[in-house]
């Protein structure tokens, strides 16, 4: 692909590969440092937030960001603007070169990369892209008119993505790609407001999202869930949605870097030194897995230093395969480095929902977790609440909505407590409502999941 896409006309927001190159050419131009690296980004961001059935603010914008890295021996600055005249070209190197003479040397200095191959990646969607406002406000018609028809409120957020990356540095490395994302997420609640049904879906390609339907759900939800009852905290069989599995599984891969493991401060470590590579660390099913050119989940090919990114399997049937090396602890240890994808997919099964549901004598069906924090990274510990559609499983059948609670869990507690898993699927796993990082998992039914107050919110 030789150049931008059309957005609102011919133009594309971002820069297409030739037009990324030139500018990248331009500034390296204007350079006295030892070495230089420019990262580009360019495009737009589109977005509509509604509330109380009806849209409450839309807005389009666009922007090119030029991040400047001079180098002179070891000592490295940077700067950026986001204007592309010369002279604040110029002025953009001056200051990152100013800003290296004064910084201190930096002892994992490594020189800057030379031409690299990569992989082509796919991840731009033309839908996506050409989604324009009346198209978002059509989306967002189509869970606001049947929750108000229903006698329920609706509130969400759309959020679209199109733009390119590019890296160059003075020893000759270029690298360009283009991608969109985009998110939908709604919350339904009840008029009295102890009923909340959620639904969120993200992609790379708008054409696989269904509005109407995420709105049925989050409606549904919202009626069952009203009038929740308590139940005691403690150790529960859960069947989690894959949004909720989403929540918790993406943490291990930030959690997977080969340097805390080795330095001892990472659950990867092993004891008495060393990483956990090749040991067995949770259930035999579980397999893990980073794939740039996953078509549910593409990644970036390569990372801010022009790095290439590659295929990696983080577990693979229960036991740790590989951690994340950047270049200096790779070469410290002997490894090869590769920048992460930014994607995850975690492998399933064939059990529905409804049949793990079925198979649980007493238990809880989670819709999704919120306000995830960490606790214990030896552990990859986090708390958190369930949220927007609780419910109590009873021989077989869900009987109730419950009200919220307070978990204490670490995803690597829970994949070793699966009793049963589903087809994956890619899940709208970020707090925000964006489209966040791409991740595919498929739901769980797992033991024990421990569950440490109430919550009364809503």
């Amino acid at each position: 692909m030789s150049g931008p896409r059309s957005l609102y006309g011919a133009t594309a927001p971002h820069l297409g590969r030739e037009q990324a190159e030139a500018l990248c050419k331009r500034v390296l131009g204007f350079s006295t440092a030892d070495e230089m690296r420019v990262n580009v980004n360019s495009g737009a961001t589109a977005n509509t937030r509604f509330a109380v059935n009806q849209i409450s603010t839309a807005g389009d914008n666009t922007n090119v960001s030029i991040t400047v890295r001079a180098v002179f021996g070891k000592k490295a600055g940077s700067a950026t603007t986001n204007r592309t005249d010369d002279e604040s070209l110029r002025a953009v190197v001056q200051r990152a070169e100013s800003l290296a003479r004064l910084a201190p040397d930096d002892p994992e200095m490594l020189p800057e990369l030379g031409p690299q191959s990569y992989l082509d990646s796919d991840g731009f969607a033309s839908a996506t892209a050409n989604l324009d406002p009346a198209g978002r406000a059509s989306a967002v018609r189509s869970i606001t008119d049947p929750s108000a028809d229903a006698g329920l409120v609706s509130t969400g957020y759309l959020e679209a993505q199109t733009g390119s990356t590019a890296v160059a540095t003075s020893r000759g490395l270029f690298a360009w790609r283009e991608q969109t994302a985009v998110a939908l997420t709604t919350t339904v609640r009840t008029t009295d407001g102890t009923g909340s049904g959620w639904a969120g879906a993200t992609s790379h390609d708008w054409s696989r999202i269904n509005p109407a339907e995420l709105g049925a759900r989050a409606i549904d939800k919202a009626r069952r869930s009203a009038n929740p009852v308590a139940v005691e905290p403690g150790r529960y069989t859960v069947v989690l949605e894959p949004t909720a599995v989403g929540n918790l599984v993406q943490l291990i891969a930030g959690a997977a870097q080969a340097r805390a493991a080795d330095e001892g401060r990472s659950f990867f470590s092993k004891p008495g030194g060393g990483t956990k590579i090749g040991m067995k660390v949770v259930d035999e099913r579980v397999t893990l897995l980073s794939d740039p050119l996953d078509p549910d989940a593409y990644g970036s090919t390569f990372g801010g230093d022009g790095l290439p990114s590659k295929k990696l399997t983080w577990i693979e049937n229960g036991v740790v395969k590989n951690l994340a090396y950047d270049r200096w602890w790779a070469q410290q240890k002997g490894a090869e480095a590769s920048s992460f994808p930014g994607s995850l997919r975690m492998l399933g099964g064939t059990t529905s929902i409804e049949d793990m549901i079925a198979s649980t004598e007493r238990g809880l069906l989670v819709t999704r977790f919120w306000y995830i924090r960490p606790v214990d990274p030896r552990t990859i510990l986090y708390t958190g609440l369930t949220r927007d559609g609780t419910f109590l499983i009873e021989n077989g059948r869900v009987t109730r909505a419950v009200k919220n609670l307070r978990w204490n869990e670490s995803p690597i507690f829970m994949l070793n407590n699966v009793e049963a898993m589903g087809v994956p699927v890619r899940v709208s796993a970020s707090e925000s409502g964006g489209p966040g990082q791409a991740v595919v998992v498929p739901p769980l039914k797992v033991r024990d999941f421990t569950f440490t107050s109430l919550s009364d919110a809503v």
